[in-house]
Parts: C-alpha cells; structure tokens; sequence
C-alpha cells in the first residue's frame, strides 16, 4: 500500500452527503452512526457527524489531486449542480500555482479543490 492521507469532513446528515457524492460516481464503503467512508476510485472521503453545521459558516476544505481536473469536471457537470449556492460546481481556472482547477462545494459547505498540474 502506498502512502497516503485522507480528508475527514462533517456531515450534517450521512444519508445526504451519501445521496451528494453518489451522484459525483463514489459509492459508500463503510457507514455507521458515528463515521462514514465514500470512495471512487483512487479518491476517498470520511465524515464524521456534525448535525449543528451552518453551510454557510463552514470552513472545512480538502484538495482532489487528479490527472485531468477538467476530465473530472466534465464529469461531474453531469450531476447538474448548480453554479451559485450551496451546492454548486464552479467553472475551471488555471492558478498561479500552476495547476488547473475548479472548485465543488457540498451540501455541507465543504470545499473541495479539484487540481491538476498544468
């Protein structure tokens, strides 16, 4: 196995964020009362209750680091989120750290930068 770290991110309700991201192509390898484990492919996510969460207060974020961002994005496109608002998929842009990237923002006003290097 190689190296590597895993974003842990609330959830105010695991049966929604599972509902969210099943619709990005993860499927729900483990679910409990107190923990929750999504996975597509070589990407995972864990949740951890936090039933009091404002959407709009949330500062939790993680990073995607994936081959091709706007592959990934074409992609989820097909989820018809939004472009504004809680949820929304944001368009892509290439950054100054010289990564292509865009942004999804979930249910729980978790912040996910996709990137890939340019």
């Amino acid at each position: 196995m190689s190296e590597r770290v895993t974003a842990n991110l609330p959830a105010i309700n695991f049966d929604a964020t599972a509902a969210f991201y099943t619709r990005l192509g993860f499927e729900v390898d483990f679910k409990d009362d107190g923990w929750m484990i999504l996975s597509r492919g070589g990407l995972e996510i864990e949740f951890f209750p936090y039933p009091d969460l404002n959407p709009w207060e949330s500062s939790f974020s993680a990073c995607v680091r994936v081959a091709d961002a706007d592959a990934l994005r074409q992609e989820w496109a097909g989820a018809g989120l939004p472009d504004e608002g809680i949820p929304r998929l944001t368009a892509s842009w290439n950054d100054p750290s010289g990564h292509r990237m865009f942004a999804v923002v979930d249910e729980n006003g978790s912040l996910l930068r996709c990137m890939s290097p340019l």
